[in-house]
């Protein structure tokens, strides 16, 4: 069966899979002859480069520095096939994932960084959707406030059409503009070229404490309830984890934000910037969240003039 050439239908049909186990590159020693369950080799005129099973390279006493996890992409793309390695790799760049490719007769094969492969599964996933995470560019910024206009016409408060510019994208323009922005933290979601969500975090504190408030995050809405704000939530969070950020504070829904780990920030020792607030004011503790931490969350300096 001829393998497919049609990259929308190639990315659609992606089905990554993850093998069992984890695998390392080593160069073979020179002169030994081959052995072992090695699972591809490369042969260059500096050696011979192996992939195998990391037990079966420690067993035959190979060295070895990276360590991957195997995602093998199901689809069965032709050899002549164009672009998919390079919309793979792109997707993979923007998350910040290191990726080596291996082609087969039958499919494509992705070796990561163990630590990343949930998040390279999430990326190909989406990928597969025709969705794309990156970092907000300076020149996405008319677009930005075009989404974020129209994914706030609808007040989330009182459920009625909003007259005139919405606050949302106000505070959002300000926001580009201010000493707290993050470049790392402006993301936007993409579609065949075209930004259908963004989520931004920007500098906040707790006393002397650095961490992160979380907002505006919109969707276009043709494109709400199809996973998009989802992936724009974990892809901020593995951000955050990835830049040493010890928290997330967010003003939202307990019921919607609950599902990322979020947890009302009194529970934490924190209270809101408002006290109405109550328990819509969250906070999601990340791997450097240090103890004893109590306080009230200070906002970026344009969310003061709400």
């Amino acid at each position: 069966m001829p393998g497919e050439t049609d990259l929308t239908t190639l990315l659609a049909s992606l089905h990554p899979v993850v093998r069992d186990g984890d695998y390392v590159y080593a160069l073979w020693p020179h002169g030994r002859p081959v052995e072992g369950a090695i699972e591809a080799a490369v042969r260059e005129a500096e050696g011979l480069t192996v992939v195998l099973h990391r037990e079966e390279a420690d067993r035959l006493g190979l060295s070895y520095d990276f360590v991957a996890a195997w995602i093998t992409l199901q689809v069965h793309s032709a050899l002549e096939a164009v672009g998919l390695t390079a919309a793979v790799s792109a997707a993979l760049t923007h998350a910040g994932i290191s990726c080596n490719v291996l082609a087969g007769f039958h499919h494509d094969h992705l070796l990561v960084p163990v630590a990343d492969v949930s998040r390279a599964m999430e990326v190909l996933r989406l990928l597969a959707q025709g969705v794309v995470l990156r970092s907000e560019r300076a020149d996405d910024r008319s677009e930005i406030l075009e989404l974020t206009a129209r994914a706030f016409s609808v007040s989330p408060v009182t459920g009625e059409p909003v007259e005139g510019v919405p606050i949302e994208v106000i505070l959002l323009r300000e926001l580009f503009e201010c000493s707290e922005y993050i470049p790392e933290l402006s993301i936007v979601a993409e579609i065949g070229g075209d930004i259908v969500g963004h989520a931004i975090s920007t500098r906040g504190w707790i006393g002397e404490l650095e961490l992160l408030g979380l907002g505006p995050i919109g969707v276009l809405p043709p494109f709400q309830g199809r996973g998009i704000g989802s992936a724009l939530m974990r892809e901020t969070m593995a951000r955050a984890v990835a830049l040493g950020e010890p928290g997330i504070a967010l003003l939202g829904s307990p019921a919607y934000y609950q599902r990322f780990g979020f947890v009302p920030a009194r529970s934490l020792g924190v209270e809101p910037p408002e006290a109405v607030w109550g328990d819509h004011f969250q906070l999601l503790a990340l791997t450097d969240w240090p103890d004893g931490v109590q306080g009230t969350f200070r906002y970026a300096e344009p969310f003061n003039g709400l």
